[in-house]
């Protein structure tokens, strides 16, 4: 059918060349047009494509090069990974419409047949970083996409809100370097208006798990991490037995509404009961007292004060 776009797979060693001398120009001329941009030299050395190269011949969770046609001509090019053995999740690396094939919703029905690709092969739904480019943020809120946290990086996410329910559950975390955690402390942190986490903070936090300072819980759809809390745990000579402050509460905003916050709480309380911690109590703002009440924080111990350096 004429002016149909068609998706077509680099294979041959000839197409994968195109594949990425047209992921260069697309680098230099979009993304870094800066000469001088700290991640440009990254993007177009040999340790990324290599990179790349790692995953894409992977025999799961692998990357796609693939090129959009329209009347046997190529128009553009995706990058998508799809995590078939975590849950599903098509992440598109690159999306790009050549500059001379830009307009009349082109854009627009390049990512809608990719999207149907993704489904097609195994994907669940769809996420990805939009650079915090005001342009693509637009361009994906149109093709259905919502904002949603940002990534271990602290760069913005977008999601296609998954299709079909899928159970909810609350563990205990063990694993210190668990990525998901830092994904979702760092949306935590742009919720609340802070930078996100440097390494030297991660590595903090890792310490302070491990030896037992804070213990965190997550909220799993699936395999995806959507929320989580955290219960620090100090000594009260009042009723001389370890107490805990319940902090860090934080559920992506896709997610929410689920009955997710209510999961947590409860698994953090049982926990305390569970680990001889006579009581659990937390900070909030006058405007989230009704919703912590709510979760089972119904004793009011008057107002708190704080000095911070």
């Amino acid at each position: 059918m004429e002016n149909k776009i068609t998706i077509r797979e680099a294979v041959k060693e000839n197409d994968t060349r195109l594949f990425w001398e047209q992921l260069h120009t697309y680098y230099k001329r979009d993304m870094f047009p800066d000469p001088n941009a700290e991640e440009r030299d990254y993007f177009l050395g040999d340790e990324y494509r290599n990179t790349m190269q790692e995953i894409r011949n992977r025999p799961q969770d692998r990357c796609y090069y693939l090129f959009f046609q329209r009347n046997g001509q190529d128009i553009g090019f995706a990058l998508p990974v799809i995590y078939t053995s975590e849950d599903g999740k098509c992440f598109i690396m690159e999306f790009c419409v050549y500059p001379e094939y830009r307009g009349n919703g082109t854009g627009r029905e390049c990512a809608k047949i990719l999207l149907n690709w993704a489904v097609e092969n195994g994907a669940l739904y769809a996420e990805l970083n939009y650079g915090g480019n005001d342009r693509r943020l637009r361009f994906w809120k149109s093709v259905g996409f919502v904002e949603n946290g940002v990534d271990e990086w602290g760069e913005p996410l977008m999601i296609l809100p998954p299709k079909g329910e899928v159970p909810f559950t609350v563990e205990r975390l063990t694993e210190s370097t668990d990525w998901q955690l830092l994904k979702l402390i760092n949306g935590f942190k742009k919720d609340i208006g802070e930078e996100s986490f440097t390494e030297e903070m991660q590595k903090q936090l890792q310490q302070a798990i491990k030896n037992g300072k804070i213990t965190f819980f997550v909220a799993k759809r699936g395999y995806r991490a959507v929320g989580m809390c955290s219960v620090a745990k100090c000594y009260s000579t009042f009723s001389c037995s370890d107490t805990g402050v319940y902090e860090d509460f934080y559920i992506e905003p896709i997610f929410r509404g689920k009955g997710i916050a209510r999961k947590l709480a409860q698994v953090a309380q049982a926990w305390c009961k569970e680990n001889s911690i006579s009581s659990l109590t937390v900070c909030c703002a006058p405007c989230d007292e009704k919703m912590y009440q709510a979760l089972g924080f119904d004793t009011h111990l008057g107002t708190t004060f704080a000095h911070i350096e």
